[in-house]
């Protein structure tokens, strides 16, 4: 399994605003390509977004399902790439002193061929993926749209 860790220089309520807007998961999550849809009350438990993961042409279609939340400090989803396989994210948010946060990130191939790849490489591949998402969660975070009340 591949954790990541990331300090954000903003308060858990700025990071989670990120979070709870399914149409930004492209801007920041490396490898998704684009969102096709994001369901009403995303992202409570079974709300689903419709992605395109990879490159074109070779981009898959498919969608990643919330599995369970707790508003505001942890998201737990399944995200789907058949005929690739599926991936369990673990993303969890804890306030971390002078108003920051520290996310925290876990993603393991949990079905399909890319199961088979459980190895420390794999898990370097993950967490170097993993790492430059946490960073461009931070900048939007930090630097984009309005601040929740």
């Amino acid at each position: 399994m591949a954790v990541t860790e990331q300090i954000v220089d903003a308060p858990p309520e700025r990071v989670w605003h990120v979070l709870a807007d399914g149409w930004s998961y492209s801007d920041w999550v490396v490898g998704t390509a684009h969102i096709r849809d994001v369901d009403p009350g995303w992202p409570t438990t079974g709300s689903r977004i419709h992605h395109k993961v990879g490159p074109w042409p070779l981009s898959i279609r498919d969608h990643t399902v919330v599995l369970e939340h707790d508003n505001g400090r942890r998201l737990l989803m399944r995200a789907r790439f058949w005929p690739l396989g599926e991936a369990v994210i673990h993303i969890s948010l804890a306030a971390f002193d002078g108003g920051r946060t520290r996310v925290t990130m876990s993603e393991e191939f949990a079905a399909g061929p890319l199961q088979w790849l459980r190895t420390k490489i794999n898990d370097l591949v993950l967490h170097g993926r993993n790492r430059e998402s946490l960073r461009r969660l931070a900048d939007f975070a930090v630097h984009r749209g309005p601040k929740p009340s």
